[in-house]
């Protein structure tokens, strides 16, 4: 059976990605929006996902090139002279093998975001990180203690079949993820001893940033049998504070409304929803 869940992260970043959460929730596929607890936007984004509780909203935890929950003061180790979450996720993924200290602010950090999650009331349906960063062992092991804690039932896995994007764009040479792809395997059995909901395959990698409507429709139209998600980045408009540079938010907004996905994701035949209506 085909099971599809379409994500949209950054939830909470900016009132243009809120506002085309709902658009693309309430116009097109989107099932599913990860909420980033202490971006700007955030109370926003608490307010429409308490206006659809059809819905499905999970955590994506901020752990590099953001804002964190506590206090800058208190993650000497992971933030920067600005008060952000480091961005070299290279020298910081080594802080934390060779800094017990950065491993405990590491820690705290997670949990702190889990309970501002709690504190929203809303369900929580999934977990994954901003850039992917939960791959890294560390951290990993850190999101998998913290979120037994919190009744964390789905995590995302990010692992994309090639096959699938040259079947879409043949001759396409799509930016590989092969920096991610030894640690997401290992994610992979690491989220299934825990007993945790994991996509077969997560959509959305390679393309990152750039989730035309061409492609999301393409996409949906090579759905394999199996829990999939699609993940995008939908904003009206760029122009907002935590922007990624060079990505094209207005055409994922697009994409997720255009009559050819909706189209393409009812031909598919897929049932859809959020992980959470596809826990056993």
């Amino acid at each position: 059976m085909k099971r599809l869940v379409v994500t949209a992260d950054d939830f909470g970043l900016s009132p243009e990605v809120n506002e085309a959460v709902e658009q693309a929730h309430r116009d097109g596929i989107l099932t599913a929006a990860s909420l980033m607890v202490s971006a700007p936007a955030a109370a926003d984004a608490v307010a429409r996902a308490r206006r659809m509780p059809s819905l499905r909203v999970g955590l994506h935890l901020v752990l590099v090139e953001a804002w964190p929950t506590l206090p800058a003061a208190d993650l000497p180790d992971l933030t920067d002279a600005a008060g952000l979450m480091r961005a070299d996720m290279g020298r910081l993924g080594l802080d934390f093998a060779r800094k017990p200290a950065a491993r405990r602010q590491l820690g705290a950090e997670i949990r702190a975001q889990f309970e501002a999650y709690r504190a929203t009331g809303l369900p929580l349906d999934h977990v994954n990180a901003h850039k992917h960063f939960h791959v890294h062992p560390l951290i990993a092991g850190a999101v998998l203690r913290v979120g037994r804690d919190f009744g964390m039932r789905a995590l995302r896995v990010p692992r994309e079949p090639r096959e699938i994007l040259r079947r879409v764009e043949p001759g396409a040479r799509p930016r590989p993820a092969l920096d991610i792809a030894p640690w997401a395997a290992l994610l992979a059995v690491r989220a299934r001893q825990a007993g945790l909901l994991i996509p077969d395959r997560t959509l959305g990698l390679a393309w990152s940033g750039a989730m035309t409507p061409a492609r999301v429709a393409a996409l949906l139209t090579q759905l394999p049998d199996g829990l999939t998600e699609l993940y995008t980045h939908p904003a009206t408009a760029g122009g907002f504070p935590g922007e990624a540079p060079g990505y094209r938010y207005a055409d994922e907004r697009d994409a997720l409304i255009d009559p050819a996905s909706r189209s393409a994701a009812d031909a598919s035949g897929a049932v859809r929803g959020g992980f959470s209506d596809f826990l056993g």
